[in-house]
């Protein structure tokens, strides 16, 4: 399994992450160890939500459609409705 996961950031309102990864265990580790460059400066953070993909392509595409205009715009209003979204 793929997984697409949403991350936001315990103590930084407003700080977002969406990521892929085929572990999200250890990825979700990573990120609060300071592991990744792009969410060490946020950590710690709280796993938002994992979506499951069968396949790697598909969940990459989801992961790129995520990370557009609209689909940042579709976080916000489903995932995100706290006062910064």
């Amino acid at each position: 399994m793929t997984y697409v996961y949403l991350i936001e950031s315990v103590y930084h309102q407003g700080q977002t992450y969406v990521g892929v990864t085929d572990d999200l265990k250890q990825r979700f580790v990573h990120h609060n160890e300071g592991k990744s460059a792009h969410t060490r400066k946020f950590k710690p953070w709280n796993l938002v939500a994992y979506t499951a993909f069968a396949d790697q392509p598909t969940a990459v595409a989801f992961e790129r459609y995520l990370k557009s205009g609209s689909g940042k715009t579709f976080l916000k209003r489903h995932y995100f409705r706290t006062s910064h979204g």
